[in-house]
């Protein structure tokens, strides 16, 4: 697989949230504003880039029968940045995001690209990788938010389109549950169409 359809992959083709219905719990939890879901994206896409670098760096060195530890250990390790810079530079968003921060070290999509792609690969196509699948999850979790905030408080990212009557359907639970099977089956429309 050349480099740019390994950065592509992630992005639509087997996008981690609406393809392969990878991280659906801080899908549905942090998406009620679109800065949440930007923010969580951003996270997840640090990790992922920098986890599948070190996997694809350490994988001649990891013994096969703590491969699976060793990738959780790695993971975690970006994960403590990530949760500690955000907890200095966006105390907000980080108060948002709460605990589905230090979640992200069980997110299947990490440790999915870790042992599936990391750890047969270069680190280049690794990177790749890890920043494709990151930006489409991001991507996903942003749309998603931006929907959900729109029709439940009449903005996105803060600002207000002066709408009387909101559904505030769209920011409970429920909401996330209609939108995100919406969001699937318009993928699932669109790449029929496509084959």
């Amino acid at each position: 697989m050349s480099n740019w359809k390994t950065f592509i992959n992630g992005l639509w083709k087997e996008n981690p949230t609406v393809v392969l219905v990878l991280g659906t719990c801080p899908t549905l939890a942090v998406t009620t504003e679109a800065i949440n879901g930007l923010g969580m994206g951003a996270a997840t896409t640090f990790v992922l880039v920098f986890a599948n670098i070190f996997v694809s760096l350490l994988k001649n060195f990891i013994p096969d029968k703590v491969r699976i530890a060793a990738f959780v250990v790695i993971i975690a390790s970006f994960v403590t940045v990530v949760d500690l810079v955000m907890k200095a530079y966006t105390p907000a968003l980080y108060s948002a995001l709460g605990i589905f921060i230090p979640l992200i070290v069980v997110n299947c999509i990490l440790l999915g690209r870790a042992e599936s792609f990391a750890q047969k690969n270069g680190v280049f196509p690794s990177l790749l990788d890890g920043l494709g699948m990151g930006l489409g999850f991001t991507a996903a979790l942003t749309i998603m938010a931006s929907v959900r905030e729109l029709l439940g408080n009449g903005s996105i990212f803060g600002h207000s389109f002066g709408f009387e009557n909101n559904m505030l359907l769209f920011i409970l639970p429920p909401g996330a549950f209609l939108v995100y099977g919406y969001m699937i089956a318009l993928t699932n429309k669109i790449k029929s169409k496509q084959k």
